[in-house]
């Protein structure tokens, strides 16, 4: 089964850890190795190295072609981040263009899957449903009245699929307030929407044409060029033309095909802020509930998070629910509640021009 593994983006709520140069899925955030790295094992029970395709920016070409030196991931550079849409439609023509005609996943470089082996297996499922001609979705069973997710709804009283179970959605729904994140959660009927698809390259390609055709029609003309010395200098040409626009908003909206959620429960989180990583990394925290990186010095702090990325001792007295993040050049202190927040700042930061910090 080919994958196409989205890896655009820039990560602001990582700062100062994730940079430009260096962003959340080439950091080691939630495990051992990079985001992006880990990505593409847990998806080898699933696909080989020449069915993964990496789309990423141009800028991150040569940190990728380090991190996979000598293996045969395709990787495909953009020349400006356009969002999802586009992103997808590029991996779509390029795993056509390597011959796939079979359905393909399409998903985030920067996830944390807690269960791999459910996640592989429920991808496959996706790919089995998907060769019909829809659309599938992975629509991840919530454990929380979330506010920050949007949510696939889906009638459970009439399965489109058995063994494995999967739904005709209903509607995608936007972040919610928390009284609607409640409701989603008793109703047994809404899955967080965690941006991953499963289709075939045609269906893609249809559904691009009927939902956003200006970006159907460059595709198609980066299609006929690819393989060729003229795809390098066409893309360069097209892309920072495209309007950037989600694939949920620009296509899934308007869809006119078939689209099902198969539901999953694999440990999934987006890691999309600091306390998203303090909350999946629980079994990591000490007593006090501190979660802690590097060697820190902590002294009658509570439920806090503090990693020491620097070289200089960081020592903490009585901190209770803070955030503090320390690497070489710029030091974060923050309420950990408010870590979403933190593109704030990088916003600040550019607003005043310190482009050294970004």
């Amino acid at each position: 089964m080919y994958v196409v593994i989205m890896a655009g983006g820039s990560g602001t709520r990582f700062w100062p850890v994730s940079r430009r140069d260096t962003p959340k899925q080439f950091l080691n955030i939630s495990g051992k190795e990079p985001m992006v790295v880990e990505t593409c094992n847990r998806l080898r029970p699933l696909a080989s190295e020449k069915e993964m395709i990496l789309v990423l920016g141009r800028e991150h070409l040569e940190k990728a072609n380090n991190l996979f030196e000598n293996q045969d991931v395709h990787l495909v550079a953009e020349p400006v981040g356009r969002n999802t849409a586009p992103c997808i439609g590029l991996g779509a023509i390029y795993a056509r263009h390597l011959g796939c005609s079979e359905a393909v996943a399409f998903l985030p470089a920067d996830h944390f899957i807690g269960n791999p082996s459910a996640f592989v297996r429920d991808l496959g499922h996706a790919g089995e449903i998907a060769q019909s001609g829809g659309i599938v979705t992975l629509g991840i069973i919530p454990t929380r009245p979330e506010i920050g997710y949007g949510y696939i709804q889906c009638s459970k009283d009439h399965p489109a699929f058995t063994e494995p179970t999967a739904y005709k959605v209903s509607a995608f729904v936007e972040k919610p307030d928390l009284k609607r994140a409640q409701a989603y959660l008793s109703s047994g009927e809404h899955f967080w929407n965690a941006g991953i698809f499963v289709a075939t390259p045609d269906t893609i390609m249809k559904e691009i044409h009927h939902g956003l055709p200006d970006l159907y029609e460059a595709l198609k003309h980066l299609e006929q060029v690819l393989g060729t010395d003229a795809f390098e200098a066409e893309i360069k040409d097209i892309y920072p033309t495209l309007e950037s626009i989600s694939f949920d908003y620009g296509i899934m909206e308007k869809t006119t095909c078939p689209v099902f959620v198969l539901p999953c429960e694999c440990g999934w989180s987006d890691v999309g802020s600091w306390a998203s990583l303090y909350e999946v990394k629980e079994q990591a925290r000490d007593s006090r509930q501190n979660l802690i990186e590097g060697e820190p010095l902590l002294i009658d702090c509570e439920k806090s998070f503090v990693a020491s990325r620097g070289d200089r001792l960081v020592a903490c007295l009585g901190l209770n629910n803070c955030l503090v993040v320390d690497t070489p050049d710029a030091l974060l202190i923050a309420d950990l509640e408010k870590s979403e927040e933190i593109r704030k700042i990088v916003a600040q930061l550019k607003k005043t021009q310190k482009e050294e910090y970004l």
